[in-house]
């Protein structure tokens, strides 16, 4: 049986990582596909609460089964930034090398390199709304290395590895990842109560 989900992001790294991760009875389909290519705003203060504004967006506007992340970087060094805004860290529109070279900047000379990755997913089925949230904790490396994955991963060590998700194959960050966390925790939860 498949089952259609509709993914709220825009982020084709991020699409192609989801339907790596979903077993192949899903169908992912992206927001783009059903014509829409605008940009949802993302004006809460918690990943939470940006997923749900983004799930709720296009379920309503569409009337699907909607799901979406919110996701970033926390560095305790940094009280918990650049958090919601690890996407946009150097200002509006900035790339991830921008990012990245501003994150570096702030952590110069910094000897606590404590992080976690955290992604929270947002699941709108009709009128119901679930969440469910992953996160994997590491390092800040001192120099950026890689170029593998997306946003920050050059400069992110997972625990219990040496190498940056820059360097380590897709195979192996999307089984650390704090969205393959969240993602087997809401397939785990599709399978026992829609697909049995």
């Amino acid at each position: 049986m498949n089952f259609k989900l509709v993914v709220a992001s825009g982020n084709s790294s991020k699409l192609t990582e989801i339907r790596q991760m979903v077993p192949q009875s899903f169908e992912i389909v992206s927001m783009k596909e059903l014509g829409f290519t605008g940009d949802i705003p993302e004006t809460a203060d918690s990943f939470s609460g940006n997923a749900l504004i983004k799930a709720r967006f296009i379920s309503n506007k569409f009337a699907v089964n909607c799901l979406a992340d919110d996701s970033g970087l926390e560095v305790e060094a940094l009280d918990g930034r650049p958090g919601v805004f690890s996407a946009r860290f150097a200002g509006p529109g900035s790339s991830d090398q921008q990012n990245i070279d501003r994150l570096m900047a702030e952590m110069e000379g910094v000897t606590n390199r404590k992080a976690r990755f955290v992604a929270v997913l947002a699941l709108v089925l009709g009128d119901r709304e679930f969440l469910f949230e992953g996160f994997v904790n590491g390092t800040i490396a001192p120099k950026q290395v890689g170029n593998a994955g997306f946003g920050y991963d050059p400069v992110f060590i997972p625990e219990g590895y040496s190498q940056t998700f820059g360097l380590l194959s897709s195979e192996v960050k999307n089984r650390l990842s704090h969205r393959r966390m969240a993602m087997d925790k809401l397939v785990a939860f599709l399978n026992h109560t829609l697909l049995q």
